[in-house]
This record gives C-alpha cells, sequence and structure tokens, in this order.
C-alpha cells in the first residue's frame, strides 16, 4: 500500500473513532443506564419518578421492568438489575440463597393490601369480613355469598402469583404464612392491574390487591378485627391501624454510590415524595 493510501486509511480509522466517541457521549454527556426490575405496585412510582429524572439528567436511561418482587430481587442478586422494586421484605430463604449480594434496602413509601371485592358484591352488602372467613373463603370453606349475607351467587376466588409481594403480605396475615396455598382459588394472576381487570369485570370476584389499585369497580373491604371494622383508608395507614400493611421498597447490591444513588435520593426528595402521594401511597416523610 502507498504511503497516500496508508495516511487515508489511517483517517478513516481516526474518524471512525472519533464518531463512536460522539455517539457514546451523547452530545457531550456520557450515557448512563439504570436498570430496574420488580413489583408492579412499586412500578407507577418508579416510572413516574424516572420520566422526571431523565428529563433533568439528558445522559441517563432507566429501564424499566416488571415481574413482581420476586423479580426484583433475584434480578439484583444476579447483577442483572441495578434497583430491584419490591412491596415486601426479602425472604431468608432469598437471603440465604443470595449470601453474597449483599442486600440494601431503602423504603419509598407505604402501603396497605385491601381484600377487595366486585363492585357488585360490596353493593349487595359484603362491605367488610374477618380474617377468618377470607380464610375460608381461600381454602373453599365458603363458596357462596349466600352463605356469609351476601347474594346468591359463586365466589369467584382469584389469587396470585407465589411470588408476588402483595401475596406474601396477605397470606402472611390472613393465613399466618407468607406462602400458604389457597385451594378454593379459581383464578391467578400476576401483575396488579391483571389482577384488578379480573375482579372488575366480575360480578362475585374476590381478591387481594394494592390499597393504590382500588377503584369503583374493585372495591376495598374493611377487616374485621376484635369487634370493630377497618377500613383501607389513607388515614388509617397513616396511623397504623389497618392491620394488612406494608412498606414499598427498593433494593440494591451494596451501598449505593452515582447516578443510580442520585435517583433513589431523588424519589425520597420531597419532589419525589409527592410522586409517591400521587401513586396513591403514603409518604415516609413527615409533614
Amino acid at each position: 500500500m502507498t504511503r497516500k493510501g496508508v495516511s487515508i486509511l489511517f483517517l478513516m480509522v481516526l474518524l471512525m473513532c472519533l464518531s463512536i466517541i460522539s455517539c457514546s457521549r451523547g452530545e457531550g454527556k456520557i450515557t448512563q443506564t439504570i436498570k430496574v426490575a420488580g413489583s408492579t405496585t412499586v412500578l407507577p412510582v418508579v416510572s413516574r419518578a424516572a420520566e422526571i429524572f431523565m428529563k433533568n439528567h439528558p445522559g441517563v436511561t432507566i429501564t424499566i421492568n416488571s415481574g413482581g418482587s420476586g423479580v426484583g430481587v433475584t434480578s439484583v442478586a444476579k447483577g442483572l438489575a441495578d434497583i430491584g422494586m419490591i412491596s415486601r421484605d426479602i425472604t431468608q430463604e432469598e437471603k440465604k440463597s443470595f449470601r453474597d449480594a449483599d442486600f440494601k434496602v431503602h423504603p419509598i413509601g407505604k402501603d396497605a393490601v385491601a381484600c377487595v371485592v366486585s363492585s357488585e358484591v360490596y353493593n349487595a352488602g359484603i362491605k367488610s369480613l374477618s380474617p377468618e372467613r377470607i380464610r375460608k373463603i381461600y381454602i373453599g370453606e365458603i363458596r357462596n355469598w349466600k352463605e356469609i349475607g351476601g347474594y346468591d351467587r359463586d365466589i369467584l376466588v382469584v389469587d396470585k402469583e407465589f411470588h408476588r409481594g402483595t401475596r406474601h403480605v396477605f397470606m402472611g396475615y390472613i393465613f399466618g404464612d407468607e406462602n400458604a396455598k389457597a385451594p378454593g382459588a379459581d383464578i391467578i394472576t400476576g401483575s396488579n392491574n391483571e389482577e384488578q381487570s379480573k375482579i372488575g369485570q366480575s360480578n362475585s370476584a374476590i381478591g387481594m390487591l394494592s390499597y393504590a389499585w382500588i377503584n369503583k369497580d374493585v372495591m376495598g373491604l374493611g377487616i374485621e378485627v376484635d369487634g370493630k371494622v377497618i377500613e383501607p383508608t389513607i388515614e388509617n395507614i397513616k396511623n397504623g391501624s389497618y392491620p394488612i400493611a406494608r412498606d414499598i421498597l427498593l433494593v440494591i447490591r451494596g451501598e449505593t454510590s452515582g447516578i443510580v444513588k442520585e435517583f433513589i435520593e431523588f424519589i425520597l426528595s420531597s419532589e419525589g415524595q409527592r410522586i409517591v402521594e400521587e401513586n396513591g401511597y403514603v409518604s415516609i416523610k413527615k409533614g
């Protein structure tokens, strides 16, 4: 090859390298990616927070996948995600399975798990249930709403996938066992959105949902405790009286640093906590 040919080749390689560097920096800013996965309960908060954060940090991309709290924990433990969204505590089994993960958990808000029914069931007179009656429905001992004062319709019992945080919290309270089986269940759902849809489309269903997912078609029942009915309301979540409550959490491996730390700090800021409240949860900040 001639000296001129070598010079042209060198120039082409140099221009290619400069082009790659320019693309990777995105108008002078180094592109960084935060990968998030896990709970559909936490998803609306993190999605909205990510949207605002990325606008203020043009060089940052945040990718979010759901799948449930179990997916959030496993993804972080295996290095598939930087942040896991979880709506329950990390289990002892998970801690044993991932001994080297050094999980660090960051509460970002408070929530309740409501026992919910189709609006038709609620309007027909079932406005509260005791934990014992809920348990009997889920094991199949009570099969028709008329058995407990409702109208004459078979109960459509909706359960959730075992790795879902909402199920862990609900079953832990109703059965005293986070992994309790529900032989009376007719349908097993995944996300809050899926379960909300199934219950809302039915006229005889019962299920378990985050408080934030209650609407006019899916009504939250009061829980009968020691002769009192405690409703799933924001006030009762705040004062701690509603019995099926939980924190919504972010989990990472080890200590936070860099852009991941900045994103978590944003969610814990006053602006981030407003996002928590706008999505139907309770801020962890006082005042």
